[in-house]
């Protein structure tokens, strides 16, 4: 039967006890994590938040109701143990426990509950399906590793917490039952009881609210917000996450990256003891696209890509011919060094499928063996000139072999830019050690959207376009820049931002652009359009993801492994067994049917 406190109260955690402790009396509680009868002596390894302890029951010194707590209790028991630090003999010394020099000798212990079999291995590195640990997440918690991210987390969004406080923003909560505002992603609707057909919307971001701070004069805002996407998950996505949502007044793009640079400089000298000097690295969209084929390049090696359109536009290759010669075409490479002599056709022939899928219509390839030799799919095709030419520009040694994409411009980057990056990953390029910081700058204001044949904002429509750029808003709306900005970290994009619109006429020829109507922009974004009427401060602003700064910080492979109670891939909660269905007499009180 499972026994109460009754007064016993916790004097320290187990991994708390040092050598330091040898001869006082504590009083420990926590979870059985294994035991060991040894017939007379029974030992216990004793685990909590902190760590394990082992804890000695002796059946020449403890009467026989005391020690048979000891004989009784199985792995997973809630106990409550008092007993006295001792110094362990020196064959008994364990030296991967953090207090393996030290045991507890136990006098009086308690059953606070009995566990049944766990379904899943309370260890780290255990091998349980990951769906099996979801539907079990609270036992999943238990696992060192899990506590230890969870702990992290927290220390890591106090340190945000404590740098923003100490620069004077202010925290204010904004609210989470909101307005839909469609441009996007989809939004999470809430339907309302008390106003019948009406729908609040979870917010996305608090984007307006932010910038209706900034119209109400507080200047500098920060709140760790919760977000929400109705949106399909991924290894670094869920419905909904938690990011750093900073907005200030009176300010240019530098000023709001010399905060969140700052507040990234100070987290990992917290939390990981790393130094990141500052001012970090600024690279335009354009560089970002043109040297590494995307916008959140991972810089921690090299193999740039090659834009070789000009030597190979009349080369006698077709392939490479007609995307030369097109207005949007582009022939690009890229050079993995010392890697021809293991690039088996087997091997080649997985990367021309792998770049398919990122709508290219293949790749070609080129490459010098160690002996001299020449192994290429076009070579054929060039005279020794041109081959000369190529290899020049390419400074190609033997051992090396290029990789080729001809397709129109932005395509053949994408798919080049992800191939960077699987080869990167294949010949172990890419130091899993290191943290490259840099700001990508220059993003284009708007992009094309194909399915409704109309320009959407590449960033948000509140972005601001660069003031050299206005004029080419009606003219030549593809080639204005936005005043907005990313962080990216190993190949990660951490967070954006960008300077706002805060005047009401730039703001609706931005809508105007986005083919909204007069009266549609109105409808949707009047409340802000009619604020910027009183006397707005030029601001910007930016966010960050705490989840996805966690997955650098821990090294984890998805999010999932650094949110207490994540979503999996339907965006489904296993252990809850949401999203569920209601109660009929819910959705009659909402004016909801069901078809």
């Amino acid at each position: 039967m499972a026994e109460f406190l009754n007064g016993w109260k916790r004097s320290c955690m187990c991994a708390e006890i040092t050598e330091d402790s040898i001869g006082k009396r504590v009083t420990l509680m926590g979870w059985v994590q294994r035991t060991r009868n040894m017939g007379g002596i029974i030992f216990v390894w004793l685990r909590d938040r902190s760590g394990i302890v082992q804890v000695v029951f002796n059946s020449e010194s403890l009467d026989e109701t005391i020690y048979q707590v000891g004989a009784e209790v199985r792995s997973e028991y809630v106990v409550a143990l008092r007993g006295t630090v001792q110094k362990r003999d020196d064959g008994a010394v364990n030296e991967n426990l953090k207090t393996g020099t030290i045991e507890v000798l136990v006098d009086e212990a308690r059953i606070l509950n009995a566990a049944e079999t766990p379904p899943i291995y309370i260890e780290d590195n255990a091998k349980d399906n990951e769906a099996v640990r979801l539907k079990y997440r609270y036992l999943d918690l238990r696992k060192p590793s899990l506590q230890s991210t969870l702990m992290m987390r927290s220390k890591t969004i106090n340190t945000i917490r404590n740098y923003m406080d100490s620069l004077g923003f202010v925290e204010v909560e904004t609210p989470i039952l909101s307005k839909s505002t469609p441009e996007g992603a989809r939004d999470f609707l809430v339907p309302s009881r008390l106003h019948r057909g009406a729908f609040y919307a979870l917010p996305q971001s608090p984007q307006i609210y932010k910038q209706l701070l900034m119209v109400g004069g507080i200047d500098k805002y920060y709140q760790v917000a919760r977000c929400f996407r109705d949106e399909d998950s991924r290894a670094d996505r869920q419905p909904e996450f938690t990011q750093l949502d900073v907005e200030m007044s009176f300010v240019e793009p530098e000023d709001v990256q010399a905060v969140i640079e700052g507040s990234f400089q100070k987290v990992f000298e917290v939390i990981k003891g790393i130094d990141v000097p500052l001012p970090l690295r600024r690279m335009t969209w354009k560089e970002a696209l043109a040297n590494y084929g995307s916008d959140k390049p991972d810089t921690r090696f090299g193999m740039l890509i090659q834009d070789v359109t000009e030597t190979v536009k009349n080369c006698g290759f077709s392939v490479f011919e007609q995307s030369a010669k097109q207005e949007d075409g582009i022939v690009c490479a890229i050079v993995a060094q010392n890697a021809a002599e293991d690039m088996s056709r087997r091997n080649i022939d997985s990367l021309v499928e792998f770049v398919k899928t990122y709508h290219v219509k293949g790749l070609a390839w080129h490459g010098i063996q160690p002996d001299g030799s020449v192994r290429s799919s076009f070579a054929k095709f060039l005279s020794e000139e041109k081959i000369e030419q190529l290899n020049k520009q390419l400074n190609l040694q033997q051992g090396d072999m290029a990789f080729f994409i001809a397709d129109k411009k932005i395509t053949a980057l994408t798919a080049m830019g992800q191939l960077r990056l699987k080869l990167g990953r294949q010949l172990n390029l890419i130091d899993q050690d290191r943290y490259d910081l840099l700001w990508i700058t220059e993003f284009p204001l708007l992009e094309w959207n194909e399915d409704n044949q109309r320009y959407v904002a590449a960033h948000h429509p509140f972005t601001s376009p660069m003031n050299e750029d206005f004029d080419l808003m009606e003219k030549h709306p593809e080639k204005v820049r936005a005043k907005s900005y990313d962080l990216v970290i190993n190949g990660i994009e951490m967070g954006s931002g960008s300077i706002r619109i805060h005047a009401s006429d730039l703001q609706e020829r931005m809508f105007q652009l986005l083919g909204f109507t007069h009266e549609q922009a109105w409808e949707r974004f009047g409340f802000l359009l009619e604020a910027f009427k009183y006397g707005t401060p030029p601001h910007g602003g930016f966010a960050y993801g705490i989840d996805r700064l966690m997955m650098v910080l821990t090294g984890a492979e998805s999010l999932r492994d650094v949110l207490a109670f994540p979503k999996v891939q339907n965006a489904s909660d296993l252990m809850m067994n949401t999203p569920s269905s209601v109660d009929p007499a819910q959705l009659k009180q909402l004016n909801i049917s069901l078809t």
